[in-house]
């Protein structure tokens, strides 16, 4: 190429000098034709040859790194050509085409010395934050380096469960529309879509049944990297550069603080490593008017994970008009294009996701989320200057109530954030933009309504922040357009800089009085940013050779990056504790399986309120952000547990069990006194028990039931006694006796049986229950107790006295104490089970069954009710109702009647369509811009 250019050159300046008849040409064309004749090394021409299909490829210059490009005063001013010495104005050329030699021959030595090259950015910024998490996993013990498992927060009571339940359906033909295995009967499309619809999930088929955890643990490792992939590539394209330290901050990107707080979170890692993809679509919609890229992987974003994305799509309409700002030259009337483009493909992502976005919003509307309350008051929660500390290393990740944003992205960014502003290549315009960009975000995490907006207008119930993945990004964008200006920064301002960062991290010491901060934390901040100082030192001075700095670089930003994440992030539990009983979980529930008619199963020791999905049974428990607001509620107006996204069998008596249609137990211990319950098999450690008097999944009852029934009295045990007298059986529940003494209640039962205790001071957190004296009873622990939940006791003998101990002594206990009555529950069963739903068959969507009632009344069922049931009488479809606020009814007459539910989700037909059509629209603009450009088609 060296070749051409001298030619090009020549050219050029003979086509000048035609004017200039008085200038020889020859010692020009002497110049080139020695240049044809001089000997050229093979390695230098293969190396030639690679470089410039690398520059034809990319369009432009190869940079290697920035101390390789030619320093604006090392190049010669513009020759003028209307000036009288051509002599010299042909000397000019020839020097330039010298000069420009010269620099190649520079790239070559580098290129052909330096141990790493520009194409390794990408295989950097994604091997090293895989080998960095998989050398954490390995000193954490993590499967197969040892006993233990990244199941952390949710991981562990949500994602494992779902991810399981998503594998049996996938190896088992189930549908995906419906699940009986939790909840008492799942939307399973919107759990899917809330959060297992990442694309690469569906590799889980590939999974052994006994490896989901650690599919999920090393899709984490696999997105992670991704992560500082898509970043690296994002800064080549949006800088214009094959610069290696691309991959310097894509490893801070792929192991920020955010990463190290969230990565456990796996359904949010699509929109993380999708997000640098959408941002460089977004500016080409903008400067180039091609948003097939962005409308794109915004859609596969939104299908993804819809709640990340939500930030997302604020922050693109944000940065649209950012862009825009930055722009200059253009009319109103591309303004107004540009902005049609972005409103046009924005609407085409978010119909290419609508066949999982449109039944997760029907769902929604179902649960406590569902609701949106504005805040009246603005408040902050902290300074920020404490806010910007949070980007030192080693400082406690926030995942609880406190609202700390998790900002690290390596302690190199302060230094290089100040270059950034005092750098004088970069137009005050874009610093400005930029910098307002950030100040929006620090608000953000402080003000209570812009981080009520942010979060999809609600707080966050825990895991605060959840958009600072934006804010590091952007953090991270500016510190790299620094970097790239490095070998033109003063040295008095790298020197500036340096010192102010470390002053900042001083005064942080000083000032910062929160307990995420250690002593170490600013020591090991001082230190690295001291390091980070000396390597720029080196790189400017040109002491070393570059690819030696680039290593080193190389290495300094990995053990940065890795010993942050070594000491706040990937927790650990025990995997064998996790999976102990699966096996004979499994055992004894598929002994049940295929069933003749439909019962429910629950662990009653157990692990997770999501134990059914985990084993695949059919189950009641529930903790998802999906969960039924109303059923939910009438949980705890019973006496079960419940929670904002959670309810649970904890807390039911043997009437409840009935309603619910529960059949079987699975108890880690022998249940003796009880004469409800029959042993039917035991495996291993694992039991599992029939009850008795058990109502079928539906039931006949009187159409004024609903109206009848007071289920606002505030006690559970009074509701639960109020349906045995509207029934006209005996109260199932009686009071007894109990000395109550300020935090402390003792009981003795007089005779034997199952006893329960109601805890009215919902101030009460937790109660422990020991016996006294001589006794083979263990201790209990109830916590929670303050969400109203019965506390079963569990069967007492008679004279066995019981002390409750709350755990604040300066709340009084106030306890009840009651004793379930078994001849009454068999009076209830005998009432409702008349005329029952005899169970014909059922599947993972589906159920049907034949009743013969010589009265009109309502079939109840136990199945939470949802729109997206149709119910079939005879083949007749008729209109299904809610009984209680919460479960699916029909009214029938007198009569035997077949009658069938279906569940297909709420939208799903609406959402495929738009699916379709959205595809299409995005196919023929595909098309369309191949056709147009078929050699240099671009996203």
């Amino acid at each position: 190429m060296e070749l051409d250019e001298i030619k090009q050159v020549s050219k050029e300046l003979e086509d000048i000098l035609e004017g200039f008849p008085d200038v020889p040409k020859e010692p020009m064309l002497q110049k080139v034709k020695n240049t044809e004749n001089q000997p050229e090394d093979e390695e230098a021409a293969a190396l030639d040859s690679e470089i410039d299909d690398q520059e034809s490829e990319a369009g432009e210059d190869l940079e290697l790194e920035p101390d390789l490009e030619l320093e604006p005063e090392e190049l010669e001013p513009e020759p003028v050509w209307d000036q009288p010495e051509s002599r010299s104005q042909e000397a000019v050329l020839l020097r330039r085409a010298d000069e420009r030699q010269e620099a190649r021959k520079r790239k070559r030595e580098n290129f052909a010395n330096g141990i790493l090259r520009p194409g390794d950015r990408y295989l950097a910024a994604f091997l090293v934050p895989v080998v960095i998490m998989v050398i954490i996993f390995a000193q954490r013990g993590i499967f197969p380096f040892g006993d233990e498992s990244f199941l952390r927060t949710d991981m562990y009571h949500q994602y494992a469960p779902f991810f399981a339940e998503f594998r049996h359906k996938l190896a088992d033909g189930g549908s995906l529309l419906y699940s009986w295995n939790v909840g008492m009967g799942v939307n399973f499309a919107a759990l899917y879509a809330y959060y297992l619809a990442s694309p690469l999930n569906w590799l889980i088929m590939l999974c052994p049944k006994g490896y989901v955890i650690e599919f999920m643990t090393y899709m984490i490792v696999l997105k992670t990297g991704l992560a500082g992939l898509t970043f690296a590539w994002y800064l080549s394209k949006h800088c214009r550069t094959r610069d290696f330290g691309t991959a310097y901050f894509a490893i801070f990107y792929a192991l920020s603080g955010y990463m190290a707080a969230y990565s456990w979170n796996i359904m949010w890692l699509d929109c993380i490593l999708l997000f640098p993809v959408i941002m460089l679509g977004l500016e080409q919609l903008v400067k180039e008017g091609k948003g097939l890229l962005y409308g794109i992987s915004l859609g596969v974003c939104i299908l993804s994970n819809y709640y990340i994305s939500i930030m997302i799509c604020m922050f693109m309409v944000i940065y649209f008009f950012a862009l825009w700002i930055l722009e200059s030259g253009k009319s109103g009337r591309d303004f107004v294009v540009s902005g049609l483009k972005f409103a046009g493909y924005s609407v085409l992502a978010g119909g290419l996701s609508a066949a999982v976005l449109l039944p997760e919003i029907f769902a929604l509307q179902m649960t406590a989320s569902g609701d949106v309350n504005f805040p009246k008051t603005v408040t902050s929660y902290f300074s920020i200057f404490d806010m910007i500390a949070r980007h030192l290393p080693i400082v406690e990740t926030e995942i609880g109530l406190d609202h700390w944003p998790n900002l690290y992205c390596g302690v190199a960014v302060l230094l290089f954030f100040l270059l950034y502003l005092g750098c004088r290549q970069i137009r005050v315009r874009e610093k400005a933009v930029y910098c307002g960009l950030l100040l929006l975000f620090m608000a953000s995490f402080s003000i209570n309504v812009l981080n009520f907006i942010w979060h999809g207008f609600h707080y966050p119930n825990s895991l605060p922040c959840r958009q600072s993945f934006i804010y590091i990004f952007l953090v991270l964008l500016v510190s790299y357009e620094a970097y790239t200006h490095l070998k033109e920064t003063p040295r008095s301002h790298v020197a500036f800089a340096l010192g102010g960062s470390i002053g900042f991290v001083i005064l942080a010491e000083k000032l910062v009085d929160v307990d995420d901060f250690q002593f170490y934390t600013y020591l090991v901040a001082i230190a690295f940013l001291a390091l980070y100082g000396g390597l720029i030192y080196l790189y400017k001075s040109g002491k070393r050779r570059t690819g030696t700095v680039l290593l080193a670089a190389l290495a300094l930003v990995s053990v940065e990056a890795a010993v942050n994440m070594t000491v706040t992030s990937v927790t650990t539990t025990s995997r064998s504790a996790y999976v102990k009983d699966n096996q004979e979980v499994e055992t004894l529930t598929r002994s049940l399986l295929p069933a003749d008619t439909f019962y429910r199963i629950e662990k009653v020791t157990r692990k997770t309120k999501n134990d059914g999905a985990w084993m695949n049974f059919p189950s009641v428990s529930l903790f998802s952000s999906v969960a039924n607001a109303d059923l939910t509620a009438f949980f705890k107006t019973v006496g079960c547990e419940g929670s904002t996204n959670a309810y649970s069998i904890t807390g039911s008596t043997p009437l409840i069990d009935s309603l619910f249609s529960v059949k079987y137990g699975l108890y880690s211990e022998p249940q003796e006194g009880s004469s409800n319950l029959i042993l039917i098999r035991q495996e291993g450690g694992t039991y599992l028990y029939a009850r008795r008097d058990t109502l079928p999944v539906g039931f006949m009852v009187p159409s004024d039931i609903d109206y009848s029934w007071q289920r606002d009295l505030g006690n559970p045990v009074s509701v639960q006694n109020d349906l045995c007298g509207l029934i006209g059986v005996d109260r199932v529940l009686e009071q007894v006796d109990v000395e109550n003494k300020e935090d402390t209640a003792r009981f003795t039962p007089e005779t034997a049986g199952m006893y329960y205790v109601y805890i009215a001071n919902r101030k009460v957190e937790q109660v422990d229950v020991s016996p006294t004296g001589e006794s083979e009873r263990s201790s209990k622990k109830f916590k929670n107790v303050n969400r109203g939940y019965l506390l079963e006791l569990g069967w007492c003998y008679a004279g066995e006295e019981l002390v409750l101990k709350g755990e604040d002594e300066s709340q009084s206990l106030n306890a009840e104490i009651y004793h379930f009555n078994y001849d009454a529950l068999h009076q209830v069963y005998n009432a409702l089970n008349r005329y029952p739903l005899q169970v014909t068959s059922w599947t993972d969507d589906s159920l049907s069954g034949v009743v013969n009632t010589d009265q009109a009344g309502t079939l109840f069922t136990s199945i939470p009710y949802d729109k997206g049931w149709t119910i079939l009488v005879d083949g007749v479809k008729m209109e299904a109702s809610k009984i209680f606020d919460t479960f699916l009814c029909v009214d029938l007459t007198e009569g035997t009647h077949t009658v069938e539910f279906r569940f297909e989700p709420q939208g799903q037909k609406t959402g495929i369509c738009i699916t379709v059509v959205c595809a299409l629209i995005l196919g023929i603009i595909a098309f369309i811009s191949v056709k147009k450009t078929p050699t240099s088609f671009r996203w």
